[in-house]
Parts: C-alpha cells; sequence; structure tokens
C-alpha cells in the first residue's frame, strides 16, 4: 500500500494560481508533488520521472486532459488518474473521460480532493485489467462533399486512414475496422469544447479557491485553540488516558 510520503502526484492544470494552490495543498500533506501546465508539459514531465498518480485538468491549451488521459491509459497504465473540471454538475466519471475517479471543481471542497486521492490511493486503480484506451482524436474538417471526417490511427498497425462521421461528438466510445489490418480500433471524437465554458470555469475557480482559504484557516483556528489549552504535567496526562480506558 502507497504512504502520502511516498506517492509521487503531478498536477496539470493550465491556471497559474490553481495549480499553485493545488501544488501547496498537497505539499502540505506530504505528497511528492510535481507541477505541468499543461498534456505536452506533463509527456515531457513523463519522459523523466513517472509519477504514481496525476491529477489533471480537464479543458486545457495545447494538449487538453481528455487528449492526455488517453496517451496516458496507454502508455502508462499503471498510473492513477484524477480527472478534474468545473465544466460537469455530476461528480461521478464523465462519459468519455478516461480516468480512476473525478474532481468536480467548483462544487466539492478542497478537502474533498484530498479525501477522493487518499481513497483512490488506498484503493487502486478502478479500471478492469486489459481493458483498452480508447484513441481522442479531433475533427479534421470536411470532405469534398461538405460531410465532416477524422483522421484514425490504427493502435495496432500505426497507419492512418479517414472515415467520415455523421454524429455530433459527445463523449461516446466508439468502434471502427481499421482499413489495413483486422483490428477494430476504439476511439473517441474530441468534444472538449461542448463541455469547456469560461464563466464556469471562473465560478469553479472562485469557488476552490474560497474552499482552500476556508480549509486553511479552519486548521489554523484549530491549532491555535490547541496551542491555548493549559500544558498537563506527563502524570496528569496518563491519569487522563487511564480514565478514559
Amino acid at each position: 500500500m502507497r504512504t502520502k510520503s511516498k506517492t509521487r502526484i503531478l498536477v496539470v492544470e493550465d491556471d497559474t494560481t490553481v495549480r499553485l494552490t493545488i501544488s501547496e495543498l498537497l505539499g502540505d500533506e506530504g505528497y511528492d508533488v510535481s507541477t505541468a501546465n499543461d498534456g505536452f508539459d506533463a509527456l515531457l514531465h513523463l519522459q523523466q520521472a513517472i509519477p504514481e498518480l496525476i491529477l489533471s485538468d480537464l479543458n486545457m491549451p495545447q494538449m487538453s486532459g481528455f487528449e492526455l488521459l488517453s496517451v496516458i491509459r496507454r502508455r502508462f497504465p499503471e498510473v492513477l488518474v484524477v480527472a478534474s473540471s468545473g465544466a460537469y454538475d455530476s461528480i461521478a466519471v464523465p462519459t468519455g473521460v478516461i480516468a480512476d475517479a473525478f474532481y468536480a471543481k467548483g462544487q466539492e471542497s478542497a478537502a474533498e480532493l484530498l479525501e477522493i486521492l487518499a481513497h483512490l490511493i488506498r484503493t487502486g486503480p478502478t479500471r478492469r485489467k486489459g481493458e483498452s484506451a480508447p484513441v481522442w482524436i479531433p475533427r479534421n474538417g470536411k470532405d469534398h462533399d461538405g460531410k465532416p471526417f477524422v483522421v484514425l490511427t490504427c493502435t495496432q498497425c500505426l497507419r492512418s486512414f479517414p472515415f467520415t462521421v455523421e454524429h455530433e461528438a459527445s463523449g461516446e466510445v466508439l468502434k471502427t475496422p481499421c482499413i489495413y489490418c483486422p483490428h477494430e480500433v476504439t476511439y473517441i471524437i474530441d468534444f472538449s469544447r461542448s463541455v469547456n465554458s469560461p464563466e464556469k470555469r471562473a465560478a469553479w475557480k472562485a469557488a476552490f479557491l474560497k474552499s482552500q482559504k476556508e480549509s486553511s484557516e479552519a486548521t489554523l483556528s484549530r491549532v491555535k485553540a490547541e496551542m491555548a489549552e493549559p500544558r498537563m504535567t506527563k502524570s496528569a496526562r496518563l491519569q487522563n488516558i487511564l480514565n478514559r480506558t
């Protein structure tokens, strides 16, 4: 079983204030914390060291958390993953998000984030062994007939091929046969824009920072109260323990 002092956590978050706040919060809990500001930066960190757990925002520039977690699941299946976002109303792992747990920014407090991480570290990953991670792919525009299409790379033969998609991107896990080999490719079409809202991001950021400040103030008040209590002699403390047993 992992312990806090030995658990390395990589925090992937594009908002500087939130990234530093979460890093400080986890560091105070005894975790070994490193940070990255987007998906590409996280992959660079993974070339240097593999953490036991990754806490990643979903809506980020360059490489989103959606795409990053798809890569993590395929290349580093042993790494625990917690996704975080303020764009969802549910605290359950949203459809299309490849993670072991989910932290709903703005709805859950900093203390609840710590409990989510501690619980996952205690219990381990929720996914089944041998589960194939879907490929995360963006829409590539429209073909000469005006139909939307995507380009998918087969995870078996590594050849890429285009195909037409008629439905809207929704986070649904889909499958299609490779045109070059017998392999069936599992994929998700990028739907991050449909859940990314500047208004929601601003709201959850304010709520998260407020909850973190309140947690820190409560801890400080408790420590001050304990320090203000009269000190007991060793014999008195022993008698107090005996009286309770």
